[in-house]
């Protein structure tokens, strides 16, 4: 029987996005979840707004951390299981980043000693507080907390590829304390994986915590480039479960899908079913996938203001909960997978990753849209090749080939158009 793929959904309330935690409504959340269950998902990601959980270094509130473990009660009444991410951190466009750490307390968030203790409590407390639920998956460390240690972000907390590693380490070993045993990880958006001085690396992603979480979005330039239905836009999300295997120290490490959505008006929201449709198919065709997890669950309501636009769209269901057209090409996914589940056959040619060190990988930029491996990749599928990634290091490891079931490595100057 192969492995089973988890099928989720990022969980975006209806009612007053993630400010709902300020006024927490149980019976809104359960409403929200019972929508979310009739779509024939498992599994919701949430987010705790960091500041409003520990507003001072410390004090956790006891009050907030018993909503979450409702809200996780009652994900589980409906068959849900609940991942948590912890540092929120970035959300859509906004920053949540407690007083305590800015302005006149400005200090930094991966270095100062105080901070990251203080951040270890409250991850180790969260985790705690759910760790006899058997509905909780594991911790996320926070949602894309690599933004606040390098551009674009306007006023970045500067550290090393050593310090960030440092960081993750001692925060994952926080939430193994607080649950012992579960899957925890840390998830980063595409620029460790494109941004050639973003210090959080595809090492750091491929190689700590329980599995490598990857975060698709086609408005980094790919979908610009190639169109809403170009090969390299729809399978952009395989493309990075596949880079991750590159730096993987484990052959057949776990990799979580654990956003991916259909941004407007770069994919118009009448092909965002197609689009979806395409998107899990190419996902689903990668060996070793955990779970795929789509970004979100409801739409932002148009009575709260200053969003970008496309955030207000991504739900698979409306802000009144009512199903969209991606939320039945999600749904009809999970069913169709369940029904005749496969395991993909091997990756067999393999692209050549050549970004420097691979610690630090200094040109990673050559994996970014326009780079020289992601357009080779996507050439490739367009031909009907089924590619996967190697580093430069690795490719004339006959066992680390042997392990993965490469049987042909190409350099990516060496794929024609």
């Amino acid at each position: 029987m192969p492995p089973a793929v988890r099928f989720g959904v990022n969980y975006t309330p209806s009612e007053g996005w993630f400010h709902h935690w300020l006024d927490f409504d149980l019976d809104a959340v359960r409403a929200d979840l019972d929508s979310i269950a009739a779509l024939g998902l498992d599994h919701i990601r949430v987010f705790p707004i960091w500041p409003y959980f520990q507003p001072n270094r410390t004090l956790i509130r006891p009050r907030a951390v018993e909503q979450l473990v409702q809200l996780a009660d009652a994900a589980a009444e409906r068959g849900l299981d609940v991942n948590v991410d912890g540092l929120q951190g970035h959300l859509s466009s906004f920053d949540f980043l407690p007083a305590w750490t800015r302005t006149w307390h400005r200090r930094n968030l991966f270095t100062d000693a105080d901070v990251v203790e203080g951040q270890a409590a409250y991850l180790r407390t969260l985790a705690a507080a759910l760790a006899d639920r058997p509905n909780f998956i594991g911790m996320t460390l926070g949602n894309e907390v690599a933004q606040f240690a390098a551009g674009p972000h306007p006023d970045p907390d500067r550290i090393t590829a050593g310090q960030a590693g440092a960081w993750l380490e001692r925060l994952l070993a926080a939430c193994e304390e607080g649950a012992p045993g579960r899957p925890h990880l840390h998830a980063e958006y595409d620029a460790a994986w494109y941004q050639d001085d973003q210090p959080f690396t595809p090492a750091h992603s491929a190689r700590l915590g329980a599995m490598t979480a990857v975060h698709s979005w086609v408005f980094n330039g790919t979908a610009q480039r190639h169109g809403r239905d170009g090969t390299a836009t729809v399978r952009h999300a395989a493309y990075l479960v596949e880079l991750s295997k590159a730096w993987a120290a484990e052959p057949h490490r776990p990799v979580w899908l654990q956003e991916v959505g259909a941004p407007a008006p770069l994919i118009p929201p009448e092909h965002a079913a197609e689009f979806t449709s395409a998107t899990l198919a190419g996902a689903l065709d990668c060996a070793d996938l955990w779970g795929v997890t789509w970004w979100c669950s409801h739409d932002v309501s148009r009575s709260l203001a200053d969003f970008p636009d496309l955030e207000y769209g991504l739900g698979l269901l409306t802000s009144d909960r009512e199903v969209k057209p991606a939320g039945e090409a999600v749904a009809r996914a999970a069913r169709e997978w369940r029904a005749h589940p496969y395991t993909p056959a091997p990756r067999t040619t393999a692209l050549i990753v050549d970004a420097g060190d691979d610690d630090t990988a200094p040109h990673r930029s050559v994996c970014a849209p326009g780079g020289a491996v992601f357009e080779a990749f996507a050439r490739l599928c367009a031909d009907g090749v089924r590619p996967t990634t190697v580093l430069a290091s690795r490719a004339d490891d006959r066992l680390h080939l042997a392990q993965r079931g490469i049987t042909e490595v190409l350099a990516p100057d060496a794929v024609t158009g």
